[in-house]
């Protein structure tokens, strides 16, 4: 069955996967799009917290970090492509306790772009489910391609996407800038510590 909604295309997966051998534990799954990313603000806020405290190099990309921000990539990505948000929903709470965001490009390369399930929840299977409905989605949908990138600090999640069929393809480097009056600055292949007056120093 075809949808079209503001920014979602293509074809949504039931709620149960039965060629799946993931058991989908007794929360309501529900399949939005753009339109409902507003609902995972206080979720992606526990999400940052956490990149924040086990980032080690990059920890100050996730204190820059505010939800507008992420919001904004998550509306251009629908506005070129297809975006799912699947949410995990508390029956008993009345709360959305978990989320997956995925895509898929005009190149059909589906990525798992943000997913997150509060720590209460864990170890029942709910991310797992997750995101097996956001593969059988980009299947679906004719992805060529699915990946899923782990940030610094978060190595420990290998384990948990290598159960769904994850494995390290390529490492990615980034140097890491030091932003002086604007400017990066590295002298001699050592960042220097500068503070000058009325200069942000991240």
């Amino acid at each position: 069955m075809a949808i079209t909604g503001h920014h979602l295309t293509g074809t949504l997966i039931p709620l149960s996967c039965p060629n799946s051998d993931v058991r989908m534990p007794p929360f309501e799954y529900r399949a939005s799009g753009i339109t409902s990313i507003e609902l995972i603000r206080p979720l992606w806020v526990q999400l940052n917290e956490h990149h924040h405290a086990n980032a080690g190099t990059f920890r100050h990309h996730y204190e820059q970090m505010i939800f507008e921000d992420r919001k904004a990539f998550f509306e251009k990505i629908a506005s070129t492509g297809s975006l799912l948000l699947d949410l995990a929903f508390d029956t008993e709470s009345g709360r959305y306790i978990g989320y997956c965001v995925s895509s898929l490009s005009e190149e059909k390369t589906g990525e798992i772009e943000s997913i997150f399930v509060e720590e209460r929840y864990r170890s029942q299977g709910i991310g797992s489910a997750l995101v097996t409905r956001a593969l059988a989605w980009l299947d679906a949908n004719g992805s060529v391609r699915n990946r899923v990138s782990v940030g610094d600090g978060n190595e420990g999640a290998w384990k948990f996407y290598r159960m769904l069929g994850f494995y390290p393809r390529m490492t990615v480097l980034e140097q890491k800038k030091r932003v002086i009056c604007g400017r990066s600055l590295l002298v001699s292949g050592r960042y220097h510590d500068i503070t000058l007056p009325g200069s942000a120093i991240d």
